[in-house]
């Protein structure tokens, strides 16, 4: 394929954070002789990002099978092998263990941090063999996009910093993140508690049993007070919503404020332009579902580009609008069913109408009596659906 032929029949990745960073890794490694271009936003070395974002993100064990494919399995990322539900002051609750699906773990708990930089080592250990691939780094806003067959938009962001807004809603709540110390650890187990103005969640973390990882999920008024509490006052309150199943609560750190709401396009691809990831969904961090998904965006497109790019020859326009079309096709039962779980949980739980609590009491009773259904969900939260 001649120099100008590559120019016009190329990918651009727009994006290099992690979703863009495993589309083009898979995409390398199905394909490494495609003429493929990531603009990153980051520069190139890792120092900014090793100081950067330490959030605790749930992936799945469906995530981990897909990145073991490209070793960018980040390391010291505990495992959860029991997820325990239950409502404040409600009855019912559910648990969900790995022997119930016949799995090694539910999930794992990561830093964001440590997932971008494994992606990114992993992007450089693919890139090494690949004479097509171009990666730009510190690409602003003023970046001229090269011209290309396939663009893929990957940029992300956070809820209420996005410059796109089309399908969702505010959910009037904001996520207060950090770790916090007990001192009677339930080792591998992560909580998801319902409270009137939204889910309390703790999780494993890389520093230890004895540290977990919090977010919590209430309105921007009472999220803001939280966040001016002393570290003593702040305890006590986690303490009386959460209860005393770890013990005390010794240590809170790492205070942080987020935004939450849900913002999805209806369409995930127009003509030779395609979104995934938070670029194309945002979602409620309940369940953990955002990044998955993203993961699992990423890995169908690169399936789909790196089989029509394989044949120089069928590369066309409408070869690509098709292949793109094929794409959103294969998504969207997939983008549905995780889009309407998060979107039900994050609403029906936070819900103050009596009938409502009494119903979810049920649910989660329900969860209990019938392990089909709660496999079924577990499975989908844990793999997706195609």
């Amino acid at each position: 394929m001649s120099e100008s032929m590559k120019s016009s029949f190329g990918v651009v990745i727009q994006g290099g954070g992690p979703v863009g960073l495993a589309c083009a890794a898979w995409l390398l490694q199905k394909n490494p002789h495609i003429n493929l271009i990531l603009i990153d936003r980051n520069p190139e070395g890792d120092e900014q990002i090793q100081s950067g974002d330490q959030r605790g993100i749930a992936l799945s064990h469906g995530s981990k099978l897909l990145l073991d494919t490209i070793n960018a399995w980040p390391s010291n990322c505990p495992a959860i092998h029991r997820i325990h539900v239950s409502q404040v002051g409600r009855f019912g609750r559910a648990l969900m263990t790995r022997e119930e699906l016949g799995q090694d773990a539910l999930g794992h708990i990561s830093r964001y941090r440590d997932i971008h930089l494994t992606l990114r080592n992993a992007l450089r250990a693919l890139g090494a063999h690949s004479p097509n691939f171009v990666w730009h780094h510190n690409a602003d806003e003023n970046f001229s996009t090269p011209p290309a067959a396939c663009i893929v938009h990957a940029e992300g962001g956070l809820f209420k910093q996005q410059d796109w807004v089309e399908s969702g809603r505010d959910y009037r709540q904001a996520a207060l993140v950090g770790t916090v110390d007990v001192d009677h650890p339930i080792a591998h187990q992560a909580w998801e508690r319902f409270t009137d103005e939204g889910p309390l969640a703790l999780l494993p973390s890389h520093l230890g049993p004895h540290t977990h990882n919090l977010v919590w999920c209430a309105s921007p008024e009472s999220s803001q007070r939280r966040l001016a509490l002393s570290d003593d006052a702040f305890l006590a309150e986690l303490e009386h919503s959460f209860g005393q199943r770890l013990g005390r609560f010794t240590n809170i750190a790492n205070r942080r404020l987020y935004d939450l709401g849900l913002n999805y396009r209806k369409d995930i691809c127009t003509g030779h332009e395609v979104w995934i990831g938070n670029a194309a969904q945002t979602l409620h961090p309940v369940a953990g579902q955002g990044l998955n998904l993203g993961l699992r965006d990423a890995y169908l497109l690169a399936e789909k580009l790196a089989d029509l790019f394989k044949q120089t020859y069928a590369v066309t326009p409408d070869a690509v609008k098709a292949q793109l079309l094929e794409y959103a096709k294969s998504r969207q039962v997939d983008r549905r069913a995780t889009i309407g779980i998060t979107d039900f949980l994050a609403r029906v739980f936070t819900s103050p109408l009596l009938p409502i609590q009494v119903s979810r009491g049920l649910a989660l009773g329900a969860l209990a009596w019938l392990p089909p259904v709660k496999v079924a969900l577990a499975k989908q939260m844990m793999f997706g659906r195609r």
